[in-house]
C-alpha cells in the first residue's frame, strides 16, 4: 500500500493550502470552459470559411499575442502586485468570452472578428496566467511545487478530456454558442480565488516596468543555466515534435479519415497526460530534475517517431499516450526546476516567459508540422519531428552540463512569503 501511494500523484499542497486549494479548482472550471471556446472557436471558423488554412490561422492568433504579451507584460509583474494583476486579467477574459458569445448569439458571420476576440483573449492570457504562476511558489513549501505543478497538469489534461466533450453534447442539443457562453461563467469561482488571496507584491519592492526590465528578464534567463535549459529542452520538444496539425492527413492517409478516429488520436495524448499526472509520485520526488526532463523530452520524441510508423490504429493510439505521459512529466519538471530556481524579484518575467513556451511554443510547431508535412509527407514531417527532439535533447544535455547536473533542493528555505490568514487560523 505504501508503494501505492509514493506512485500516485501527491495531494499534499490541495490538502495543506486552502488558497493553493481554491485556486486548483477554479483554473480546473476555467480550463474546461477554455476548452469549450476552443473547440468552438475552430468549429465555427470552419463552419463558415470551410477552409483548413483558416482553422490553422488560428493558432497563430494565439501564438503570437501571446507571446508578445507575455515578455512585456512579465515586466509588469515585478512593478505591481501579482493578485491585482491576475483579478484585472481575469475579468478582462470574462468580458472576452462573453463578447465571443455575443458575436455567436448575433449570429455574426465575420472571421475577423473570431480572429481578433481569440488574439485579444490570447493576449490578455499572455500577462494573467503567469501571474497566476506566481502565486504557487508562495503558497506551497518548496519540495512541494513539483507536486503543485503535478495537479495543475492533472485539470489541465482532465479539461482537454472533458472540455471539447462537453463542447460537443452542448453544440449537439443547444448551439455552439453557449460554449462561449459557459466560458465565461467558468471563471466565477476563479475570480473569488484569486479575491480571497492577500497582496501579492514582489519581495523587495515594487520596481519600474519598461523595457529594460524586460531586457534585465531575459538577461537573467541567458545567464541561468538551469533555467535556460529547461526552457531550451521543452522549446525544442514542442516546437520540433509537436504533431497535432498532422492528425487529420495521417488519419485520412492510414486510418479511414473517419471523425471518430481522429477525435481519438488527440484524446490519447490527453488520456496519456492524465495517466501521466495521476501517477506523477516519482517524478515529482526525483532528484535530478535536469536530467530528467531531457528524459522525458526523449521519450516524447521516441514515442512521437513510433507513432508515425504504426499502421496498427491501436498501436498508434498506445504510442501518443506514452508521448502524452512524457510530455506531462517534463511540464512538472520544468515547472519546478524554474519557480524553485529564481529569486522572487524577476519572478514576474521569467514566468511569463515560462508562459510563452510553453503556450506560444507548441503553437508554433503545430504550424512548422503542418508546413514541413506539406512540403514532404506527413509521414516524414512526424517521424523527422520525433527524431529531431531526441537529437535536441542531446545536443542540450552536452552544451548545459549545469541543467544535466541540477538536483532538486531539499531546503524549504525561502518557501512562503509569509503565513497567509488561513494557515494561521485554519479557515476554509
Amino acid at each position: 500500500m505504501r508503494r501505492l501511494r509514493r506512485l500516485l500523484l501527491d495531494v499534499a499542497p490541495i490538502r495543506e493550502s486552502a488558497a493553493f486549494r481554491r485556486l486548483w479548482i477554479g483554473g480546473g472550471l476555467s480550463a474546461v470552459g477554455g476548452q469549450m471556446t476552443n473547440y468552438a472557436v475552430v468549429l465555427q471558423v470552419f463552419l463558415l470559411t470551410h477552409s483548413s488554412l483558416s482553422v490553422g490561422l488560428v493558432g497563430l492568433a494565439i501564438a503570437l499575442p501571446s507571446i508578445g504579451a507575455s515578455l512585456v507584460g512579465g515586466a509588469i509583474l515585478d512593478a505591481a502586485d501579482r493578485r491585482t494583476t491576475a483579478l484585472v486579467g481575469t475579468s478582462l477574459q470574462v468580458l472576452i468570452s462573453a463578447s465571443l458569445a455575443a458575436q455567436a448569439f448575433a449570429r455574426l458571420r465575420d472571421v475577423p472578428i473570431l480572429y481578433l476576440l481569440v488574439a485579444a483573449q490570447s493576449a490578455v492570457g499572455g500577462v494573467n496566467a503567469p501571474a497566476r504562476r506566481t502565486f504557487m511558489p508562495r503558497l506551497l513549501r518548496r519540495h512541494q511545487l513539483a507536486a503543485g505543478a503535478a495537479l495543475q497538469a492533472l485539470v489541465g489534461y482532465t479539461s482537454m478530456l472533458a472540455g471539447p466533450a462537453l463542447a460537443g453534447v452542448v453544440t449537439a442539443t443547444v448551439g455552439l454558442r453557449d460554449c462561449y457562453a459557459i466560458d465565461a461563467a467558468s471563471f466565477v469561482f476563479s475570480l473569488y480565488a484569486i479575491a480571497r488571496l492577500p497582496a501579492m507584491p514582489p519581495e523587495g519592492g515594487e520596481r519600474p516596468a519598461g523595457v529594460r526590465a524586460v531586457a534585465d528578464g531575459l538577461r537573467f534567463v541567458a545567464g541561468t543555466r538551469t533555467v535556460l535549459g529547461a526552457f531550451l529542452a521543452d522549446s525544442s520538444a514542442t516546437f520540433l515534435g509537436m504533431p497535432i496539425a498532422l492528425f487529420p492527413a495521417i488519419n485520412a492517409e492510414r486510418f479511414g479519415g473517419s471523425p471518430e478516429t481522429l477525435g481519438l488520436l488527440s484524446t490519447a495524448v490527453a488520456l496519456g497526460g492524465l495517466l501521466g499526472s495521476s501517477l506523477s509520485g516519482p517524478v515529482g520526488r526525483l532528484s535530478r530534475q535536469g536530467l530528467g526532463m531531457l528524459v522525458a523530452g526523449g521519450t516524447w520524441g521516441l514515442a512521437l517517431a513510433a507513432f508515425g510508423l504504426s499502421d496498427t490504429f491501436a498501436v498508434a493510439l498506445v504510442f501518443l499516450a506514452v508521448a502524452g505521459a512524457a510530455d506531462v512529466s517534463a511540464v512538472v519538471l520544468r515547472t519546478a526546476i524554474v519557480q524553485g530556481a529564481i529569486p522572487d524579484a524577476v519572478r514576474g518575467r521569467v514566468s511569463a516567459t515560462e508562459h510563452a513556451v510553453g503556450a506560444g511554443v507548441p503553437q508554433l510547431g503545430n504550424f512548422r508540422a503542418g508546413v514541413v508535412g506539406s512540403l514532404t509527407s506527413p509521414t516524414i514531417a512526424v517521424v523527422g519531428g520525433g527524431l529531431s527532439v531526441v537529437a535536441g535533447a542531446l545536443a542540450i544535455g552536452a552544451a548545459i552540463p549545469a541543467f544535466v547536473g541540477f538536483r532538486r533542493p531539499d531546503s524549504d528555505e525561502g518557501a512562503l512569503l509569509a503565513p497567509l490568514p488561513e494557515q494561521v487560523e485554519g479557515q476554509p
